[in-house]
């Protein structure tokens, strides 16, 4: 029997994928745009918002007739075990290759935000952490990983990683962002997206784009940034990932931007996205993302305009599952409301993708490639990595008499209702969070040891003393009297308090779970005043997924450390902190507000966004953005920074050599700032152009090489074009962004340039043995 030309693998993918679509019927082309959640179901039982409205009855057996797109979250919609789960997918997948005429496998997808999100797998620390690390290769390391334990049960693309930037720390999935700097951000972002993709997962950035600047930080809250801000903040993470990462895929996001939804944008998806950046792989929706922009966003009056509208702008795949794409789509084709060349554009994008993954050659099978024996998606390998980058992240925020590290003999007061909860240590999107609280009773799967436990093990002749105070969020406080007691009674108190992740208000901090201001949860505000008032010292340990106002208790603390859900190793990783057998070397990826109002606020201000007499509110944070602890001192020695003049396309070296002079190993993060005084348009006052962070032994130094170029200092002009224009810049290589240690003065000289998306984004680095 001769092959058809479109399962050869000898011929090039574009001319499999022709050949392919010239033998597809309408109803087979469009099958391919759309994903089935095969967990969803019609009396709206599930983890996402809407789902009754938005989820349809349909014949599974009859659907897959004409093919299938995608198969939403096997391992993510309910507690499956991992081997068990995968033979179901290989299942599933036979049954659609049986029934349509041509035997394409779906491509399967899942969450991956902190790790997979599935039953038993591990529960990595979430984004917010990674950020705090400063430390890229470490993140790949763990997308790669992730992402093999990901093609070990069958899956093919997962929907990570996160690249908004922090707007306003208000806003409930802050936790799901790597900062609030779009230099940090893209630089861990394209680290996340090589790893993933490194193991042949289709990485999907997202939420493409501003979804993190709704305002008054509400979940899916209309975006007022201007196209500026759009520019300069929002978009050059996605640049940097799809450049130096090689995603695959673009989640549109759920948000819109001056009155015109992401999904129904083609000034975003198609002349951004893919006419100037050059982008080829697939667009797709954010859950029922098509269909809010008939109920939602009201921008269509039927399913059928919405899923024009999208498929116009870009979007290629409606997920989860069908609704707009399926039925009312075909019927508008055929009506000749829909151009058929709409269908042939996203059909070719999604089957080009499937032959890159080998879904379209002849010998593909479905069996998992972890064969039919068990499963280990949490293996002691994964979980030593989760607890290096656990370990990684926690940040010292304060520690001003040397509270830190604890006697391994004292009496230790454990307060706090985060101190006892395992779940105290996950984000909204790992899976015990996610997916378990809709079935009660099932086990975590994993160990998660908490702070209490672990301060246990790691201080076993210390007397440790436990009481809870307060809920998270609740009003009660009937518990702090017990709970000062405790403190009372001990030599240092450790109150750890923080947020309960969950979804669309089950939770403090998660999806849909955003926050008025920025005071602590419940009542834990009233509970840490109490415990300071016995005069005992007070280590304060925060579990959290945004950065919470803590003025109010400055300079009345022994010391301040602070962990962003730190995944199923942070108990020990905190305690590890505590007792000293770990040297704290986690840096801000958010700034620490001093006052809990004044919000939104970040870092990257203007000149009349910082403190000044023109009003009585000072926006100063208590914390600043790059700032952390040591319990090691390091001098920044032999800075080389002279005063230089290069031209609006030159470069130019920033160098200085750093010491440990403490007793013990430690790391340092040394971070360049840009300052430019002088600006066509009003500019950040500072912004972070680069960082590198260096491991260094007692009494080791290095020295740290930064190479910039001119093309760091663009910025969008009045006109909308991304410029370098001539003038003084300076740049500041500093332990934060407020604490600069050495400055360099540089001219730039000649003609403003403009620059477009082959700019350097990066600004490169090199350490060397110090002379």
């Amino acid at each position: 029997m001769t092959t058809a030309p479109w399962r050869d693998p000898a011929l090039p993918a574009a001319a499999r994928v022709d050949d392919l679509l010239a033998r597809m019927t309408l109803e087979e082309k469009t099958a391919q745009l759309y994903g089935v959640w095969v967990g969803a179901s019609a009396d709206g039982a599930g983890v996402a918002p809407l789902q009754r409205e938005m989820t349809e009855e349909y014949d599974w057996e009859e659907l897959i007739t004409r093919g299938l797109g995608q198969l939403t979250r096997p391992f993510g919609t309910a507690p499956v075990d991992p081997a068990a789960g995968a033979r179901s997918l290989a299942s599933a997948q036979r049954r659609i290759m049986a029934a349509g005429r041509f035997g394409i496998p779906a491509l399967a997808h899942e969450e991956c935000l902190a790790g997979f999100t599935a039953w038993r797998a591990t529960a990595y620390p979430v984004p917010l952490a990674w950020g705090a690390t400063f430390d890229p290769d470490l993140v790949e390391e763990m997308a790669g990983r992730i992402g093999r334990d990901l093609r070990s049960v069958g899956v093919h693309q997962g929907l990570a990683p996160v690249l908004d930037v922090v707007r306003d720390p208000r806003w409930g999935r802050v936790e799901e962002t790597i900062g609030e700097d779009p230099y940090l951000v893209g630089t861990v972002g394209a680290a996340y997206v090589r790893g993933l993709e490194s193991a042949g997962i289709v990485a999907t950035l997202k939420h493409f784009a501003g979804y993190a600047a709704s305002a008054g930080a509400r979940n899916l809250a209309p975006v007022r940034a201007g196209v500026r801000e759009l520019a300069d903040v929002t978009l050059p993470p996605f640049e940097l990932a799809l450049r130096e990462g090689g995603a695959r895929s673009v989640m549109a996001a759920y948000t819109e931007t001056d009155g015109v939804p992401a999904s129904a944008d083609p000034a975003l998806l198609t002349g951004l996205l893919r006419e100037e950046w050059g982008f080829t792989g697939t667009v797709v929706a954010d859950y029922f993302g098509v269909g809010f922009l008939q109920s939602l966003h009201r921008v269509a009056g039927s399913p059928a305009e919405a899923a024009h509208l999208a498929l116009a702008a870009g979007v290629d795949v409606e997920l989860p599952t069908v609704k707009c794409y399926g039925t009312p789509l075909l019927e508008a084709v055929r009506a000749g409301e829909v151009p058929e060349a709409l269908i042939e554009q996203s059909a070719r994008r999604v089957l080009l993708q499937k032959c890159e993954l080998g879904l379209l050659d002849e010998d593909w099978t479905p069996a998992p490639p972890a064969g039919d024996g068990p499963v280990d998606l949490d293996s002691p390998a994964n979980r030593a990595l989760a607890r290096r980058l656990a370990e990684e992240s926690v940040v010292l925020l304060d520690n001003p008499g040397g509270l830190l590290p604890l006697a391994p003999d004292t009496r230790i007061a454990v307060v706090g209702p985060r101190a006892a909860d395992a779940l105290a240590m996950l984000g909204c999107y790992s899976f015990p969070s996610h997916v378990l609280p809709s079935h009660p009773g099932t086990p975590a799967g994993i160990d998660i040891p908490t702070v209490l436990d672990s301060l246990r093990s790691e201080l076993p002749d210390a007397k440790v003393t436990f009481a809870e105070g307060c809920d998270t969020s609740g009003p009660d406080t009937d518990g702090i009297a017990e709970a000062v007691a405790r403190a009372a009674e001990a030599d240092v108190c450790v109150a750890v308090l923080g947020d309960r992740a969950g979804l669309f208000g089950r939770g403090t901090s998660g999806e849909g779970c955003d926050a008025g201001d920025l005071r602590l949860p419940g009542v834990q505000g009233e509970l840490l005043d109490a415990l300071v008032a016995t005069g005992v010292p007070v280590v304060l340990v925060l579990l959290t997924g945004r950065p919470y106002a803590l003025g109010r208790w400055h300079g009345r603390l022994g010391a301040v450390v602070q962990a962003f859900f730190p995944g199923e190793e942070g108990g020990p990783a905190v305690a590890g902190v505590l007792s000293g057998r770990v040297n704290p070397s986690g840096r801000l990826p958010v700034s620490v507000p001093r006052l809990p109002g004044g919000q939104p606020w970040t870092y990257l201000q203007p000149p009349l966004g910082l403190a000044g007499e023109v009003s009585n509110l000072d926006p100063t944070p208590l914390y600043p953005f790059g700032h952390g602890r040591s319990y090691t001192a390091f001098a920044w020695e032999d800075f080389t920074g002279p005063p230089a003049a290069i031209g609006t396309d030159g470069s130019y070296d920033v160098s200085v050599t750093v010491r440990n002079t403490g007793d013990r190993a430690g790391a340092e993060v040394v971070q360049l700032y840009l300052h430019d005084p002088v600006a066509r348009v009003t500019r950040p006052d500072v912004r972070l152009i680069g960082y590198r962070r260096l491991e260094l032994a007692p009494g080791e130094a290095r020295r740290v090489t930064f190479r910039f170029h001119a093309d760091l200092s663009s910025f969008t002009d009045r006109s909308g074009r991304r410029v370098v224009e001539p003038g003084a810049l300076d740049l500041r290589l500093g332990a934060s962004s407020a604490d600069v240690r050495h400055t360099a003065r540089l001219t730039l000289t000649g003609p403003a340039r403009k620059v477009g998306p082959d700019r350097r984004l990066r600004c490169e680095t090199e350490v060397s043995a110090a002379e």
